[in-house]
This record gives structure tokens, C-alpha cells and sequence, in this order.
């Protein structure tokens, strides 16, 4: 009887130990990739709040299933760590959503029908701003070009008392309507002037009498730019309410804003303390505002153990960007002989900066395109790290873009530690054109060189650079493992040899990403104990043939244990 007694007892205790608190969710029904190197694939996942506690078969789940469990039947869909978006521009993305959006137009003259379109909507002597247009991307270009440029009177003709400016799609120029020129006073007589007060890196483009023709590259972009009326705190809400609905959207669950304002943090501050925050922030502070920057060195990083927002970084813009012709090169453009582009900012400002930053426990994330760039900015690094190597032995700072560089500079990102945060859709949109500017002999050398710059050591991390490129994660991952078009050209894609397998471009998107944010223990992979972040796919990423990847779709996007897309 006694024996009978202890051996029911210990079936008891046993029975408790393997009792389970219900969780709040449960995903399972199709294939969960983890990216985690203990297990690639898991069949069920479980949720309680707002993190992963379970990860398993379908069997073994059961005992986190209660009364209130939410059941998520994937339907033979496919599951991946929530998708990190890591560089964009957040309030750019929402903008985008409100303002006159270019990024579809074909020809300058449908861009100038858009335009009087919007003035017809407008109040009088009210600014039409836009942003995405390309030229190189048109179909069809104007008679009457300037240096690769159209020139202003159609946009002046429907336009003439609205003052109009238009964004590059680069973001690295803009282009203004008489009426827009006229109130910042820019004429053939003040243009010498204007330049000489703006100092180097920006450039009034002009025809041949000297007149400006509207075109207005990298910092003289400010020359306009001062006089459009500051957005109201009401439509900055609605531009980042609308940003974050984008993004869940689009499957992307984490966001790296690259160059936020003090504006732009206070407002980011004010959603997460109202618990409005649906995608996680990793912010840059903006390296155009040097006293922001300084008070941050001096008060330290704020990281957010929860990751909804954090801010340990700074963004330098260093060059322009190829589209525009102002990234920095080593050698001349090919299509604008004795031109090299130009640095936005002194690199011993990128010295200063690395320096300061290191000490006070910033990562510093450099822009830059050309190769010339990329090579003096890591030199400011190479720099930075020697004169501090207690401080550089996890320092993680980023160039971003990596987009051109050298094969003798290619090794150093893998020895320095340098991440290249890469976006890998501008070669698709780009290569067709990039080939233009740099000939052959760089483009395949130097140019979007993903595997060179894996094989150096170096870690990439993706993203799309929104609003410069559309906030699709689908379609930079097809990007980054055919690198073609969005047509599916050149069969075979650009340089096939540099193309990422599908493992590396998931964790571009996931795991690597969230390493180039200090925050790789909490986000990136689905293992118990961190966050509780999916994406989740119509179609299974990692088999599918290349023809059916831009199909997919995204059928739900979950933050934090929460849904907060569902395409249904």
C-alpha cells in the first residue's frame, strides 16, 4: 500500500512538471523557418506575452493549448522571423503615402500632367511636393536635356504661381518650377553666390546662358528646401501612422531609420509612451544636425531592452548617390567625362564623429556610394578603431549602401568589422542604367559585389532604402538571389556570381539584421525566450522557382505576439 501510495505521488508531481500555462497563441500548419542553427525548421510555435515559448513539433505543442489560446492554422503557408527593414526612411515612407508620389512615371511629361493634376486641387500659392522620379527610368526623355537633366519651363508653364519642388528618387537632388526658384531668389545672378555661401558638395545645375534649370544636387537641395512650410505635429502623426501601417503591410516587423530628426525622435517618443508603436524602431540620429549628435554623445544610447525603441546610432552622409551623379568616385563618370562626384560632408567630420562616437558607445552608420567614399570613410574608421581598441572590439559600425567599391577595399569590411548595410533592389532598378555612369569593367568589379564581400568576412544586412525603392521585402529578396529586374532580366541575372543564396538573403532580412542593430539575442530568429515577431508568406520563399517569388504575398504580419496585418 505504502509503495502503491509514493508511486502515485510521484505520478502526480511528474504530471505537473509537464503541465504547461496556457499559451496566448499558437502558429503551426505549414513550414516555420527559424533561422536558428539548432533547428532550421520547426513545425509549431507558441506565444505568451509577446514571446516565444515554445518551438516544436505539432504534437508537443498541445500542452500550451487552453480555453483562450488564439489558433493560427498556417494553411500550408510559410513562416519566417519577422522581416527587418534595415535602412529606410520611416517619416519619407509615410510622406510618400500623403504628397505626390512619382515613383511609377515613365516620361517627364507625364510627371508635369501629375503636377497640374495637384495644382488644379490646390489652394493658391500652396507648395506641390513630390518624390520618386527617376530619369533614367523613363521611357521616353525630353528634346532639351542639361547635363542628364530636364529643364523646368513644361513643369513652370501648368504650375505657374504653386512653387513646385520634386524629390530625386535618390533623394539625392530635387528639382523646382520657376515660382519655387523665384521665392528662394535663386537667378543667373545670385547662382555664383548661393554656391560659394553653400560651401562644397551641392550643385546649381545651369544651360548654357547660365540659367538654372531646376535641378538641384545633393546639399543645394536646402536652397528650396528652407522655404517649404515646416510639416504640423498633426501631419507628422499621420505621416508615421500611416508609415507603420506600411510596414506591417509589407511584412516588416523592425524598421533602421536612417537620419532622424530631433522632431522626428520626440515624435517616435511620444507614440511609444502612449503604447502605439506597432513596428519596432532602431534609430540613426541624423548627422546634419551636429549639436543633436553632441547631446547624444554626451547623455549616452538610450536601448530599449524591449526593442520597440532604440536609439545608439548615427547616420553621416557622406557622398550623393550614382542616379544623380553625385556619388564620389575614384575615377571620372563615364558618361560625364572629368566629373567624380562629390563628398556631402568633411571627412574629418567622419573622423570626429567615429572618434566621439566610439568613446560614447554610438554606432556610427556611414552613407556611402562611390568607391572613392567608401574607401575614405573607412580610413576615418580604420582610424577611429586604432586609437580606441577596447572600445572598437564590438563597435559594429555600418556603411550603408556599399553600393561601389574597389576589390582592394572589399577585404577590409571582413578584417575591420565593418557591416554593409546593402539594399539589394537597387540593382535591379538600377544595373540596367548603373552600367551608363560606370562602364563595364567597374560594374562587374566593383558594383553590388554581395559575395566578395561575404567571402571577405564581412556581414550584409538588407532592406529597400523606402522611399527611394517600395517598402517590398519580396521583392529585394528576389533581387537578391536572381539579381534581376522585376521583368525577370537578363535570364540568368547581372552578374550571377555575386548573387546571395536564399539562406543568406533570409538572414540579410532577419537575423544579420537584427546583429546590425546590437539586438540579434531578442530579434532575428525563432528560438524561446525572443520576441515573438513572424512574417508570413503565401507561398515558401526558400523553394519556390525564381518565376513565382514575386507572386507571393504577405498573408499576415505579427509584432510583439500580435497580429497586426492579416491580408484576409
Amino acid at each position: 500500500m505504502k509503495k502503491t501510495f509514493i508511486v502515485l505521488i510521484a505520478w502526480f508531481l511528474f504530471s505537473c512538471g509537464e503541465k504547461q500555462a496556457p499559451a496566448d497563441m499558437i502558429i503551426s500548419g505549414g513550414t516555420i523557418y527559424t533561422v536558428d542553427d539548432g533547428q532550421s525548421t520547426v513545425e509549431a510555435v507558441a506565444v505568451s506575452s509577446g514571446k516565444i515559448v515554445f518551438a516544436g513539433s505539432s504534437g508537443e505543442v498541445q500542452k500550451y493549448k487552453g480555453d483562450q489560446t488564439q489558433m493560427i492554422d498556417l494553411q500550408g503557408e510559410t513562416m519566417t522571423p519577422g522581416f527587418i527593414e534595415s535602412h529606410g526612411h520611416i517619416m519619407g515612407l509615410g510622406y510618400n503615402e500623403m504628397n505626390l508620389d512619382l515613383m511609377d512615371t515613365k516620361s517627364w511629361d507625364e510627371i508635369v500632367e501629375r503636377v497640374k493634376e495637384a495644382v488644379g486641387k490646390a489652394k493658391p500659392g500652396e507648395w506641390i511636393i513630390g518624390r520618386g522620379w527617376h530619369q533614367d527610368k523613363w521611357d521616353k526623355k525630353p528634346e532639351k536635356m542639361v547635363k542628364g537633366f530636364q529643364t523646368h519651363q513644361k513643369l513652370s508653364e501648368v504650375s505657374p504661381d504653386n512653387p513646385v519642388f520634386l524629390s530625386h528618387a535618390s533623394g539625392h537632388a530635387g528639382f523646382a518650377n520657376a515660382k519655387a526658384m523665384q521665392i528662394a531668389g535663386v537667378n543667373q545672378m545670385s547662382i555664383e553666390r548661393m554656391e560659394k555661401d553653400m560651401g562644397e558638395g551641392g550643385e546649381i545645375i545651369r544651360d548654357e546662358l547660365g540659367n538654372p534649370t531646376g535641378l538641384f544636387n545633393e546639399r543645394a537641395q536646402s536652397l528650396i528646401g528652407k522655404y517649404i512650410p515646416e510639416s504640423s505635429e498633426e501631419t507628422d502623426s499621420k505621416a508615421f501612422e500611416m508609415a507603420m501601417n506600411a510596414c506591417a503591410k509589407a511584412g516588416i516587423t523592425s524598421f533602421h531609420d536612417a537620419g532622424a530628426s530631433r522632431k522626428d525622435i520626440a515624435l517616435f517618443k511620444k507614440f511609444k509612451a502612449a503604447g502605439n508603436l506597432k513596428t519596432r524602431m532602431y534609430v540613426m540620429i541624423t548627422g546634419r544636425d551636429p549639436e543633436l549628435v553632441h547631446e547624444w554623445f554626451r547623455k549616452g544610447p538610450e536601448v530599449d531592452s524591449t526593442c520597440f525603441l532604440t536609439i545608439r546610432s548615427v547616420k553621416l552622409n557622406c557622398d550623393g548617390a550614382l542616379g544623380s551623379r553625385g556619388a564620389w568616385l575614384l575615377e571620372p563618370y563615364e558618361d560625364r567625362p572629368g566629373w567624380y562626384g562629390m563628398p556631402t560632408i568633411s571627412m574629418d567630420t567622419v573622423l570626429s564623429v567615429s572618434k566621439a562616437g566610439l568613446k560614447a558607445g554610438f554606432q556610427v552608420c556611414s552613407h556611402a556610394i562611390g568607391d572613392r567614399t567608401n574607401r575614405e570613410v573607412l580610413d576615418r574608421y580604420e582610424i577611429a578603431f586604432n586609437e580606441n581598441p577596447d572600445k572598437a572590439k564590438d563597435h559594429r559600425f555600418r556603411i550603408e549602401h556599399a553600393q561601389h567599391v574597389h576589390p582592394n577595399d572589399i577585404p577590409r569590411f571582413g578584417k575591420m568589422g565593418v557591416i554593409a548595410a546593402m539594399q539589394a533592389i537597387h540593382l535591379s532598378s538600377d544595373r540596367p542604367w548603373a552600367i551608363d555612369r560606370l562602364g563595364e569593367k567597374r560594374i562587374v568589379e566593383e558594383t553590388y559585389v554581395w559575395q566578395d564581400l561575404m567571402n571577405s568576412g564581412a556581414m550584409i544586412i538588407n532592406g529597400t532604402d523606402v522611399p527611394v525603392e517600395p517598402i517590398n521585402p519580396i521583392a529585394c529578396f528576389f533581387a537578391s538571389v536572381t539579381r534581376q529586374t522585376l521583368d525577370g532580366k537578363p535570364e540568368g541575372g547581372y552578374e550571377p556570381n555575386q548573387k546571395m543564396t536564399r539562406e543568406q538573403a533570409l538572414r540579410s532580412y532577419t537575423l544579420d539584421a537584427a546583429y546590425g542593430a546590437f539586438q540579434e539575442d531578442y530579434l532575428g530568429s525563432i528560438k524561446v525566450g525572443k520576441a515573438a515577431d513572424f512574417t508570413i508568406f503565401s507561398k515558401d520563399i526558400m523553394t519556390v522557382p525564381d518565376n513565382e517569388l514575386l507572386s507571393t504575398e504577405i498573408a499576415k504580419t505579427i509584432v510583439n505576439g500580435k497580429v497586426v496585418y492579416s491580408k484576409d
